[in-house]
């Protein structure tokens, strides 16, 4: 099997080679911490999470890059609106993705830079596209001259003719309108770091082409993002790299929107569509299976009906496993090699997450009917197959319970569970029904719903409280 991607420079499939034999370098676009993140912002956090971990999973080293855009006109726009300096809003915000990407089980990157940080990095790169011709300077701001490359709009497929002015600067600075600023000289008020052109700040795409140079080298494997980002802020990172030598990345992967009736999703639809509050109404561990669900270049209408029905497609799995551990009665390994075969070629697909989907739930309709003629053997191969495909999507429950917070507190939760449950028995043995159909109802009345099976209960959250494995 070989891995397949969409690259959007080549509008192909192409079939994935590493620059490095067993290596991968890979660079995503991260946030623009203006606000908090909303279920759109970290649909390419999960997407790319499960591509970093399918390479993981076929063998590969992945040094995975995602930046931190910490200086910005909306970052400076909202802090004047807060009146605190913009570092405020840029850290409060920074920690509400980063907690959004924990809470969906997003793996942490390797390096997670940010722009400010790297300002020697960027005025070096400035100075070297000011020598080869295409960068130049006037009133303070340093912009790339786009007719100075010839490839410029091969990325998004367009001629410079008939794209609009670049709006990032006053055009009358500017040789040609389209021009994209690099550095933007310091008004009154605005933070700004001393350049040979005088005191400003980042552009947006300058910072991009540096850090992944730093990070990755001056050509890498995979560059990933939003669809919104093809242009012009990818094309722009491209044009800079590539003019001062650089091969930049081989790859251009991109995921598609996260909609609400039918529009592209952004802050004006509410506070109810951001990560923090969506998670208080269904369980992070749906919500990233929803995400998974569709392929990652399809748009994805969102609604918390829709992530309900997948999160009743995730329970099914989730059931099985928990009916499965209670036949099999220990503990069992689980490793790549117990993946279908026809997972993984989904997964070699361009990441086709849908099929690879539809296999986990095919092999979970095998082990159930395992469960159901008692063939133990089959059963623990069926749970381990599809564990091991759940590791590679980042949805396997145990890693979910452990480890964090949350798994500390399902800990509590289900030991406390236990002891009612042991109470509730030992008055059910005396015949002190009363008392036992007392504790059923106190638990209920707590969100926790019991059923009983020749096993003994087991107990799971009700679905206006989410939904968990327990003893």
């Amino acid at each position: 099997m070989v891995l397949r991607l969409h690259d959007t420079c080549t509008r192909t499939v192409r079939e994935f080679a590493s620059i490095e034999p067993g290596r991968v370098g890979m660079y995503v676009c991260g946030a623009t911490v203006q606000g908090p993140p909303h279920v759109g912002h970290i649909r390419s956090g999960v997407a790319f999470d499960i591509v970093r971990r399918w390479l993981g999973a076929r063998g590969y080293d992945v040094t995975y890059v995602r930046n931190v855009t910490d200086i910005d006109d909306k970052i400076l726009h909202n802090a004047g609106h807060e009146d605190v300096p913009y570092w405020v809003v840029a850290m409060r915000n920074e920690r509400a993705f980063t907690e959004a990407y924990d809470v969906l089980g997003c793996l942490r990157p390797t390096y997670e830079p940010r722009a400010t940080g790297h300002i020697p990095e960027m005025v070096d790169l400035m100075q070297r596209l000011m020598d080869a011709g295409v960068g130049y300077a006037a009133n303070g701001d340093v912009y790339f001259d786009v007719r100075a490359y010839a490839d410029y709009g091969s990325l998004s497929g367009q001629k410079v003719d008939d794209m609009l002015a670049a709006d990032d600067a006053e055009a009358r600075s500017k040789r040609d309108p389209r021009d994209f600023a690099m550095w933007k000289g310091a008004k009154e008020g605005e933070p700004s770091w001393e350049t040979p052109w005088g005191p400003g700040r980042p552009g947006w795409h300058i910072e991009c082409s540096a850090m992944a140079r730093k990070y990755l080298g001056s050509t890498f494997d995979i560059h990933g993002g939003g669809l919104d980002l093809v242009f012009p802020h990818h094309e722009n990172e491209i044009a800079q790299s590539r003019c001062v030598g650089d091969g930049f990345a081989n790859y251009w992967l991109h995921n598609a929107w996260v909609t609400t009736a039918g529009e592209k999703m952004s802050k004006s639809l509410g506070n109810s569509l951001l990560v923090s509050e969506v998670v208080q109404r269904v369980r992070p561990i749906e919500l990233r299976y929803y995400l998974a669900g569709a392929h990652y270049r399809s748009m994805l209408e969102f609604s918390d009906a829709m992530v309900t029905d997948a999160g009743q497609g995730f329970q099914r799995i989730e059931g099985f496993l928990t009916r499965a551990a209670e036949v099999i009665g220990d503990a069992f390994d689980v490793d790549a090699d117990d993946r279908h075969p026809d997972f993984d070629e989904a997964m070699d697909d361009d990441i086709n997450t849908p099929q690879a989907i539809a296999v986990i739930h095919g092999v979970v309709r095998e082990g159930n009917a395992a469960i159901a003629r008692g063939d133990v053997e089959t059963v623990r191969a069926r749970a381990q197959s599809v564990v091991a495909m759940l590791d590679v999507l980042g949805l396997n429950p145990s890693d979910w319970r452990r480890g964090d917070a949350g798994g500390r507190l399902e800990g509590a939760v289900d030991a406390l569970v236990a002891v009612a449950l042991e109470q509730r028995q030992a008055a059910r043995e005396r015949k002190d029904f009363a008392s036992a159909d007392a504790i059923r109802d106190q638990l209920k009345a707590a969100g926790i719903e019991i059923e009983d099976t020749p096993d003994g209960p087991r107990w799971s959250l009700s679905d206006d409280g989410g939904s968990s494995d327990g003893g």
